[in-house]
């Protein structure tokens, strides 16, 4: 089978496709013949050895949400057969034809969306929702996403919206991103965040609300936007900053708060919080309240120009691999 992989660190031409053996599996794990593949800004921080929680062994194939069809299903594997089309969450090794994943991360495709829209049922369709929920965000609130055209922000601005939120405000760096945000997402504020003076834009006062994957310089930002009680989401580092900086004490005694999130360790210590937002989340994408946004989708051998097209800023949605 075709496999993608790095054996050293550096840009993206470091992504080479290879011949490898269709990989093995366990009495608890699903072999799926791939159909699309999800790619994420954290892929390409780690194939530029920059990921802020550490580079991966060399030689490395990333793990990655992947759509296609179970073709062999591990002795201890029940609700699973040969046929069934599935997609599957972080799926190990993923940039390949063929990956074998562990059953309990494998679930049937949606009815009505295609391999590609799958696989943001996965990673950015579940963090988006578990951000939502493990912030407790209310009816009638202010949420404010940060990247918000992008594979996790273009869900969590949806996601807002059709859970009740008073206001959507989400940011972008291109006029293009905003008119995304605007007329096809349906957020009330887009702002450009390359503006210095972009906080000065929000508008309403302070923001219950806070979803950033971005890190850096602008937590401090964001920790000032909070209304009282107001709630910073923390999911990610996609600004590339590995240093993040110190939040004053003084700065939350207006009761507000800073949330770490792991969607590892939130499927890891609450797998029932975990299976009800997903419960949750199919739901609003087989109403029609989530549309998945596809922006390219890039055959497995190229998966170079689409780690390219990803540091490009381009994106909005999600760029996809096809096998």
């Amino acid at each position: 089978m075709r496999i993608v992989r790095y054996h050293a660190y550096g840009p993206s031409s470091v992504l080479q496709p290879e011949e490898a053996e269709v990989p093995a599996y366990g009495p608890h794990e699903v072999l799926v013949r791939t159909e699309a593949i999800g790619v994420d800004h954290a892929d390409v921080q780690r194939r530029s050895g920059r990921f802020p929680l550490g580079a991966p062994a060399l030689p490395y194939c990333p793990s990655a949400d992947v759509s296609g069809t179970v073709v062999e299903v591990g002795a201890e594997v029940t609700g699973l057969t040969p046929g069934t089309r599935v997609t599957v969450w972080k799926a190990p090794q993923a940039y390949a034809e063929y990956v074998a994943a562990p059953a309990d991360r494998v679930l049937p495709l949606p009815e009505g969306l295609d391999p590609a829209e799958a696989t943001l049922v996965g990673a950015p369709g579940r963090v988006a929702l578990n951000l939502l929920r493990t912030a407790r965000m209310a009816p009638g609130e202010t949420v404010l996403v940060h990247s918000g055209a992008g594979a996790v922000g273009h869900i969590a601005v949806q996601a807002a919206r059709a859970l009740g939120a008073g206001r959507v405000i989400a940011t972008a760096g291109s006029a293009r991103k905003l008119d995304f945000i605007r007329d096809t997402l349906g957020a009330d504020q887009a702002v450009d965040y390359t503006d210095p003076h972009w906080p000065d834009r929000i508008e309403g006062g302070g923001v219950d609300v806070i979803l950033d994957g971005i890190g850096g310089p602008q937590l401090l930002t964001d920790v000032a936007l909070l209304a009282p009680y107001g709630r910073l989401m923390v999911f990610g580092g996609s600004g590339g900053d590995a240093q993040q900086p110190s939040i004053p004490v003084l700065d939350l005694l207006s009761m507000r708060q800073v949330i770490g999130f792991s969607m590892a360790t939130l499927m890891n210590s609450r797998p029932d919080l975990a299976s009800s937002a997903l419960a949750d989340l199919l739901s609003l994408v087989s109403t029609g309240q989530i549309r998945p946004t596809i922006h390219a989708r890039i055959p497995l051998p190229q998966a170079a120009e689409a780690h390219t097209l990803l540091e490009s800023r381009q994106p909005m949605g999600r760029v996809v691999l096809t096998a």
